[in-house]
């Protein structure tokens, strides 16, 4: 019971943080020049085209229209958006879904360890997380990348630890929601492609490690093959291809497949100098936070002088650094153990960060458009739950 006080008091304070002022700046911060404005045009009927796919302004136009019978401050209202409303209207359900992150990867660490003190540990440091505390706060869309990817691995997780068909279900769900965010969501599936493809052939490679040395992953394979197609492939893009349709619905001019390839060619054509975007980043920069990004910035003279507010989004430095040190550790631990053929019990969860850490950050090396510091949370969030294990290994 104390324990789960614990959790809780961790999470009011999560979801105090998220939207405490969350009116300030009654402007439209950084990208919500896009989304928000997106947003609203589902309201308003307005066809729209967007280099993304579309479940991300869906979602924010569901917070608008709920807070819309709200009354709301003059000085937090604005028709930025292309319609009048409060600057809340549009960052509310952003600040409620981030305030569960911290739970969600304390989930999945107990999942992998079955410690609630590790649940804990790893939902403290999520909820000190800077980077995601600022993302959070705004009407953008890398949250719900994130949410849904990680909502995926805890149901695959439960899946693997209960047995149950419908997580695996779930699982697929989610995985397709979070492509339907940004294409980069299937870096998540993606991670789990690798994980079951890793039991299948591990009767292959038992000169490095058997099916048992697994640990809980030896279970998938258990399970027949045409369930794991049918929830990882089928669901995802039956999930995916659903999620379209109100868009397709809105806007007409083109179909399905011409959509993308329209939306294929805008990331084509970005570039990657510094011209394109002075906050550009490479991927190897992401692992030391060399290029945070300014959201806003705004100087105010006043009778007592200038104050400047200023939204960087930037992560924590002692867990960012402490992130990236803990992958090059396990990278090391998971070395050793091949090598002197000493498994443990900790092994699957090193392969579990690992894989997941790498699924999400080693397909930026192919991409040539230019690049944000924000585009590495998904594989940030494998490097804290590393920072757990190092803890118990």
């Amino acid at each position: 019971m104390r324990k789960f006080l614990i959790l809780g008091l961790i999470f009011l304070v999560s979801l105090g943080l998220r939207f405490w002022n969350l009116g300030q700046f009654n402007t439209l911060v950084f990208d919500e020049v896009y989304y928000a404005k997106f947003a609203n045009n589902y309201l308003t009927r307005t066809p729209v085209f967007n280099s993304h796919p579309p479940l991300t302004e869906y979602l924010i136009a569901l917070g608008m229209w709920l807070y819309s019978s709200f009354q709301a401050s003059p000085d937090i209202t604005n028709d930025l958006t292309g319609s009048w409303g409060s600057t809340i209207s549009y960052r509310w359900l952003n600040a409620l879904t981030g305030s569960f992150f911290p739970l969600i990867l304390g989930a999945i660490a107990y999942q992998l360890t079955h410690r609630r003190s590790q649940a804990i540990i790893i939902t403290l440091l999520a909820a000190m997380e800077g980077l995601f505390l600022v993302e959070y706060r705004y009407a953008l869309n890398n949250i719900y990348l994130v949410t849904f990817g990680l909502l995926g691995h805890l149901f695959f997780l439960l899946f693997v630890n209960q047995s149950k068909y419908i997580y695996l279900t779930l699982s697929g769900i989610f995985s397709g929601a979070s492509a339907t965010i940004k294409w980069n969501g299937l870096g998540f599936l993606l991670g789990i492609y690798l994980l079951i493809f890793l039991v299948y052939i591990s009767q292959h490679f038992r000169s490095l490690f058997e099916l048992n040395n697994l640990g809980i992953f030896a279970k998938i394979k258990l399970v027949k093959p045409y369930l794991l197609l049918f929830n990882f492939l089928i669901v995802p893009i039956v999930t995916y291809a659903i999620l379209w349709i109100p868009y397709l619905l809105l806007n007409t001019e083109y179909s399905l497949w011409v959509l993308h390839q329209k939306i294929w060619s805008f990331h084509q054509n970005i570039g990657s100098s510094f011209d394109v975007h002075p906050y550009c980043s490479k991927w190897y920069s992401w692992l030391v936070m060399a290029r945070p990004i300014a959201y806003f910035y705004e100087t105010k003279n006043t009778l007592s002088g200038t104050t400047i507010y200023d939204v960087h989004a930037m992560g924590n430095p002692i867990l960012w650094w402490l992130a990236t040190g803990s992958i090059i550790i396990l990278s090391f631990f998971l070395l050793i153990i091949i090598f002197k053929k000493k498994y443990n019990y900790y092994f699957a969860f090193l392969l579990f960060i690992l894989i997941n850490y790498c699924s999400n950050l080693l397909p930026w090396i192919l991409v040539s458009r230019c690049t944000f510091l924000y585009h590495y949370m998904s594989a940030y969030s494998f490097a804290l739950l590393g920072i757990g294990l190092i803890r118990v290994c």
